[in-house]
C-alpha cells in the first residue's frame, strides 16, 4: 500500500520540518509548502490524502485556501487539518465552517497532531489507516491486499484492487473516467481515457457472482459509481 500523501502548509520553518520529520517517520510522503498560491497547485498537480494548513500564511491566506479547495472537485473531498494560534472559539467555528475538518491550535504535540490524522483519515479514508473497508458485500482489506464477496474470496489484479479501493473508499459518489485517471494512475499519466472502461470491466468480472447484482454502476455521460448490494 503506498504511502499516505500530506500536504503541509506552515510558514513557521523550524515547525515546519520538526512536523515534517515527525511524520517521515510514520511512513507519510509529505510535501512542503509557505505559501497559499503554491499550496493550491500542489495540490491540484498531485491531490494529497490530507491537507494541513496553517491559518496564517503568505498569499492566499490559509482559510480562503480552505474554501478553494474545497470548491474544486478534485480536492472538495480532501481532509484539510487547520493549525493556528488563533483560539477563539468565533475563529475555530468559522475554520469548521469553511470545511476543515478538525482544528489544532498551536502550541501542540507533534505526537497529537499524529493521533488527529491518524483519526481523520481513519473516518474518511479508511484504508490509509490500515483498515478493512465494507460497502455492501464486499470487504477490502488493503494491508493483506484481499477482496472477498458474500464470504468468498476475490481474484483481482492490481489495477483493479486499487480502482476497488478508491471506489469503496468513496461508496455511492460518481467518478468521471478523468477522475479515475488521476486517482488510480496518477495524474501525471498519459494512458488513455478508454483504458479506464477495459478495468472497468475486468473489476465487474472479477467480482461477480452468480445471483448478485453488479455493484459498479455506469451512469452515461457521467461516469461510474459503487453502490453497496
Amino acid at each position: 500500500m503506498s504511502a499516505p500523501k500530506l500536504l503541509l502548509v506552515e510558514d513557521d520553518t523550524a515547525l515546519a520540518e520538526l512536523v515534517e520529520y515527525r511524520f517521515r517517520g510514520e511512513g507519510y510522503d509529505v510535501r512542503t509548502t509557505d505559501d497559499g498560491d503554491e499550496a493550491l497547485l500542489l495540490a491540484a498537480e498531485d491531490t494529497p490524502d490530507l491537507v494541513l494548513l496553517d491559518w496564517m500564511i503568505s498569499g492566499t491566506s490559509g482559510i480562503e485556501v480552505c474554501r478553494r479547495l474545497r470548491r474544486n472537485k478534485s480536492t472538495a473531498h480532501v481532509p484539510i487539518i487547520i493549525l493556528t494560534a488563533r483560539s477563539d472559539e468565533d475563529d475555530r467555528v468559522r475554520g469548521l465552517e469553511t470545511g476543515a475538518d478538525d482544528y489544532v491550535t498551536k502550541p501542540f504535540s507533534p505526537r497529537e497532531l499524529i493521533a488527529r490524522v491518524g483519526a481523520v483519515l481513519r473516518r474518511v479514508r479508511p484504508a490509509l489507516a490500515g483498515e478493512t473497508i465494507t460497502v455492501g458485500d464486499l470487504v477490502l482489506d488493503p494491508t493483506a491486499h484481499r477482496v472477498i464477496r458474500q464470504g468468498h474470496p476475490i481474484k483481482i489484479g492490481p489495477t483493479e484492487f486499487r480502482l476497488l479501493r478508491h471506489f469503496m473508499e468513496h461508496p455511492g459518489r460518481v467518478f468521471s473516467r478523468g477522475q479515475l485517471l488521476d486517482a488510480v494512475w496518477g495524474s501525471g499519466s498519459d494512458i488513455e481515457l478508454r483504458t479506464v472502461d477495459v478495468h472497468i470491466r475486468r473489476l465487474r468480472q472479477a467480482i461477480a457472482i452468480a445471483g448478485a447484482a453488479d455493484p459498479v454502476r455506469t451512469v452515461r455521460s457521467a461516469g461510474y459509481a459503487l453502490e453497496g448490494v
